[in-house]
């Protein structure tokens, strides 16, 4: 089966600052209706920090969107921004190779 990833990986606060947008809503009117500040909501906008499960059920709650989506996305991000890392990559080589050899995957997949 051939899986398709995209060519940057897609932060989810960047539906959410569209959709903010879209709605006419301004991030420091969404940052009161949520009750935290105008400064961490920019930042998670500008894909500075993630989006947490709480964050997720506090946008479900005032903009209808599944709380699920925003988590499945950052989910999805969090993993292709770590197999991009290529240290992190060479790690997971390593320890594939050792797994191998101790015969707990009974072919190479790296």
């Amino acid at each position: 089966m051939t899986t398709h990833t995209p060519f940057r990986p897609v932060h989810p606060s960047e539906m959410l600052k569209d959709e903010l947008e879209y709605r006419g809503i301004s991030q420091r009117k969404f940052a009161d209706t949520l009750g935290m500040s105008y400064t961490v909501l920019n930042e998670i906008l500008n894909c500075k920090r993630p989006i947490s499960t709480n964050f997720a059920l506090a946008v479900e709650s005032s903009l209808g969107i599944p709380a699920y989506i925003l988590n499945n996305m950052q989910a999805e991000y969090n993993l292709q921004t770590a197999r991009k890392d290529r240290t992190f990559a060479y790690q997971l080589r390593k320890i594939h190779k050792l797994a191998v050899a101790a015969c707990f995957y009974p072919t190479e997949l790296y």
